[in-house]
């Protein structure tokens, strides 16, 4: 059991408080690969559409949204989200599988990436 003075000295180096979080009643989180967020060739556009997928995708092993679905949920334009795809896609870390006119793409999210040489 932890001491109330160890307690307090662990509050004092903490830079982020997260005051009356509720993951229920919030809406839940995605959890995403730090080796992601720290890939340099990767941008804060791309990082935040794969953060997207993988909320899209924490209860299903693949995912299916639209593109204008994806812009409205974070906030920007579908031309954003395209360019995003498609670094993600060149970078190794989402498939993308076309279905068909008038029907949304299938994104395979890959948590194996391939090394970059």
């Amino acid at each position: 059991m932890e001491k109330l003075s160890d307690i307090s000295r662990f509050q004092e180096r903490q830079n982020i408080v997260l005051q009356g979080y509720d993951p229920v009643s919030s809406g839940g989180f995605t959890q995403v690969p730090n080796f992601l967020l720290k890939d340099p060739m990767i941008s804060a556009n791309g990082k935040v559409v794969y953060s997207m997928l993988l909320s899209y995708a924490w209860n299903n092993n693949m995912v299916f949204p639209g593109q204008e679905r994806m812009a409205e949920d974070i906030g920007t334009s579908q031309p954003t989200i395209a360019r995003a795809i498609k670094e993600l896609e060149g970078h190794g870390w989402l498939e993308v599988q076309r279905r068909g006119q008038g029907k949304t793409n299938l994104y395979i999210l890959k948590f194996t990436v391939r090394s970059r040489k």
